[in-house]
């Protein structure tokens, strides 16, 4: 029987794909995320430097987008349940072996390079089919699943501080640890590619009529690394790395020194996660009529005068509302980016390209939590390392705002 014009003949699936997309960056981020809550007991278990702290996250972090640009085409070919679900193993085996740790740097090298590992490979291959499902509403599926990496941010050091409350730091994750990889390994089954692997069409669309020209596919991965909306992105977004993660590790320090209670310096640490959830499920269905690339551009800014706020900050009330509103930006930063490059280059080589511009992330991640922890040593105040902060994040927001209209590009440069 034929399908209908403008009916589906089977219930669209794409939704499905959306809700594992969000469990499964729920769990893997959540579990990352998670490290604010474990930074006053890792400097009383091994005493020393804040920046040698903040190195355990900042290698678990660079490693998420790394590793982003190998998982990516990987799932491309192999698809997506196996190397999500591999990821959320190592997730799972790293913050275990980093509950047995007995010096900082095996917890260094179980936390930062197991779970590092583990997102890696879970991350780019869980959005990357959301961007095939779906065309019209791409910027709101996108939020939609991003936002669990929200979700993460907010309930991970919750969970971790409330755990910790009736046992210690190694309890904690190796709990955490065995949840991740259990509910993980299930979410990511729930994963499938691409409609036309089940008869489906983008947004749920019926069949094309016969005879119908076929949508454009897309670039392939090499040329679509020299266009010039990938290169103004990876700029801005190589530049927006180095300041982006400071708040995810330095905040609940910055409390503590303003004589804030561990509990209380947590509890503001999931703000972000709580305004990261409104970021990602409202700007995405916003940017879908208002302009992802102009909405994206507009979060750059966002984070720019929210970490100029956080410098003057001097209490709790105001720590908070920058972690409320930085999370917003922040989400909305997380929903659109990979939304706005398929706009630019299209759905054929989403997870390598994805990949590939998740790669600019990496040196920043890094880098700047360590340094900011450094800096903190050096100079006993986090004033340079967070006015350097802003310098590198106005500065990738202007590059944005140089990014040209997506569909006028597209006009211009069809795919070869």
């Amino acid at each position: 029987m034929s399908a209908v014009p403008g009916r589906p003949s089977a219930p669209f699936l794409g939704w499905r794909v959306v809700g594992a997309s969000f469990a499964v960056l729920t769990l893997a981020f959540g579990a990352a995320y998670a490290f604010p809550a474990f930074f006053d007991p890792l400097a009383r278990e091994f005493p020393g430097s804040r920046g040698n702290i903040a190195l355990v996250f900042a290698v678990c972090g660079g490693l998420f987008f790394v590793v982003g640009a190998i998982a990516g085409p990987v799932a491309d070919r192999i698809g997506s349940r196996s190397v999500v679900s591999a990821g959320l193993l190592l997730v799972g085996a790293g913050l275990v072996l980093a509950s047995f740790g007995r010096t900082l740097w095996e917890v260094l090298l179980a936390f930062g390079i197991g779970a590092g590992l583990g997102v890696g490979f879970a991350y780019v291959p869980a959005v990357s089919p959301v961007q095939r499902w779906f065309v019209r509403q791409r910027g709101r599926a996108s939020g939609f699943a991003v936002a669990g990496i929200g979700v993460g941010t907010f309930a991970g050091p919750l969970l971790a501080t409330a755990i910790m409350s009736a046992a210690d730091w190694r309890t904690a994750w190796l709990a955490i640890g065995i949840g991740v990889a259990v509910l993980g390994v299930l979410a990511a089954q729930f994963l499938i590619d691409a409609p036309d692997r089940i008869g489906q069409q983008p947004d749920g669309d019926a069949a094309p009529a016969p005879g119908a020209a076929a949508p454009p596919k897309g670039w392939a991965l090499r040329p679509a690394l020299a266009t010039k909306p990938f290169l103004l992105l990876y700029a801005a977004a190589s530049l927006l790395s180095v300041p982006l993660f400071v708040p995810f590790v330095h905040i609940v320090p910055f409390a503590r020194d303003l004589g804030i209670t561990q509990g209380t310096a947590v509890l503001l640490a999931s703000f972000i996660g709580i305004g990261s959830i409104v970021g990602r499920f409202g700007l995405g269905a916003l940017a879908d009529r208002l302009g992802r690339r102009a909405t994206m551009s507009a979060m750059f800014m966002g984070l720019t005068i929210m970490l100029a706020f956080w410098l003057v900050s001097g209490n709790a009330w105001m720590i908070g509302a920058f972690a409320l509103l930085y999370g917003v930006c922040y989400g909305g930063f997380v929903a659109l980016v990979p939304a706005v490059i398929i706009d630019y280059l299209g759905a054929r080589s989403a997870g390598a390209i994805i990949g590939a511009l998740y790669t600019s992330v990496a040196p920043g991640t890094l880098i700047g939590p360590p340094l900011a922890g450094y800096a903190y040593d050096l100079w006993g105040s986090y004033t340079v390392p967070l006015a350097a902060s802003i310098a590198l994040m106005g500065l990738a927001t202007l590059i944005t705002f140089a990014a040209p209209d997506p569909a006028k590009w597209r006009a211009e440069n069809p795919a070869p």
